[in-house]
């Protein structure tokens, strides 16, 4: 069951996200703020990262370091584009 929440990320109410993204209070903390609109606005971030930098999901550093940016991007200051990247055209 979906529910409105105040998502710190848009500054706006939206969309929750089903349930909690991962296990643990950082789940919790992402779930209780984040909206599904801002969750996927994540996950299309990380997938440039991980193509980007050429991350591996299996090797702990690239891990740490995806949750550092996630962290970042929803709760901090945003996470940065690789200095090389370039937008694809539409």
């Amino acid at each position: 069951m979906t529910h409105l929440i105040h998502c710190i990320k848009l500054n706006k109410e939206a969309e929750s996200l089903a349930q909690p993204p991962f296990p643990g209070t950082l789940g919790q903390k992402i779930y209780e703020n984040i909206s599904k609109e801002a969750w996927q606005l994540w996950l299309n971030h990380q997938t440039m990262l991980i193509n980007e930098y050429r991350l591996s999901t299996i090797d702990p550093k690239a891990r740490t370091f995806l949750l550092q940016e996630m962290e970042n991007f929803l709760f901090g200051s945003g996470s940065n584009k690789p200095t090389q990247y370039v937008e694809p055209e539409k």
